[in-house]
């Protein structure tokens, strides 16, 4: 009889890596670069407050190409856990913010590891990592940001449609909507905006053959920004002090979404919706 694995603590039980600190001038063009992929303004300037979320365009990493695995993630990283067969899973992110960075000046961000909590759901055990940001410009922390990402080790079975309804839209009456049938051209900016070269956001094949999706994925991080973009039109003059995010279930390429929002006094709950699901992806932004 062939025995269990070994739980995922026993890899990390001395797995404490250290702070890193990265250094980027903020230059306007990624800025610029994304709101021309999303049909927005792109006046983008020194000096301009950098939009909640957008420093996901700054400070990438760009491993050589042979240290990517099959599935275009990369082999090994600093705070990536050394589990066998890992699997990565964007969870949810909540951010603090003391003052917008201003694009064009130097800016610094010291990384380190915030916790590993062991978890065991439907489909075998996980392990939550979360990552801490701090951002610095001129001396000041501007905004702390915390990263949740759960990990497997193997492929897990995953409860997904056996297609892509490209002509079903979500019905919803809330206040503020925001409408997006995201495209694989969409996708593939974004990956590359963001460095990012997992398979399931451009390469069809794989994502349907190996990974077991109807289609492309949409990107955790795509959709977060689409929920703060919804806030900014409706309220452009309120500046964010905090939001968290939580991703619940993928939304694919083709598919009709709607980012909405029910806001209060000082706050404004976010979420998107398809004709499938109603909360994809949740969010909660706090103005000053």
């Amino acid at each position: 009889m062939q025995s269990p694995p070994p739980p995922l603590t026993s890899y990390v039980e001395s797995w404490t890596p250290g702070p890193v600190t990265d250094e980027d001038p903020l230059p306007a063009g990624p800025v610029a670069a994304l709101s021309a992929a999303r049909d927005l303004p792109a006046a983008a300037k020194a000096g301009d407050p950098l939009p909640p979320l957008w420093q996901w365009l700054y400070f990438l990493d760009w491993p050589a190409g042979r240290e990517l695995g099959t599935d275009g993630h990369p082999l090994n990283g600093h705070f990536l856990p050394p589990i066998p067969h890992r699997q990565r899973m964007w969870a949810g992110v909540r951010c603090e913010i003391t003052e917008p960075l201003r694009l064009g000046e130097p800016a610094e961000r010291i990384s380190s590891l915030s916790s590993v909590t062991p978890k065991h759901g439907r489909t075998g055990g996980m392990l939550f990592v979360t990552e801490r940001r701090e951002f610095r410009q001129h001396g000041r922390t501007c905004l702390v940001e915390e990263q949740d990402i759960v990990y497997r080790s193997g492929r897990s079975e995953g409860q997904h449609p056996a297609g892509v309804d490209e002509s079903a839209s979500p019905d919803t009456d809330v206040p503020w909507q925001l409408p997006l049938r995201p495209d694989p051209a969409l996708l593939f900016r974004f990956s590359a905006l963001t460095a990012n070269a997992h398979r399931i956001h451009y390469d069809t094949p794989y994502c349907q053959g190996e990974e077991g999706y109807p289609g492309l994925v949409v990107h955790g991080p795509l959709l977060a920004l689409l929920m703060l973009e919804l806030a900014h039109r409706h309220a452009p003059e309120r500046q964010v002090t905090s939001l968290s995010y939580r991703l619940r279930r993928p939304v694919f390429a083709g598919e009709h979404l709607v980012a909405c929002g029910t806001p209060s006094d000082r706050h404004v709950e976010l979420l998107i919706a398809t004709h499938r699901e109603a909360w994809h992806a949740t969010a909660e932004v706090t103005f000053a």
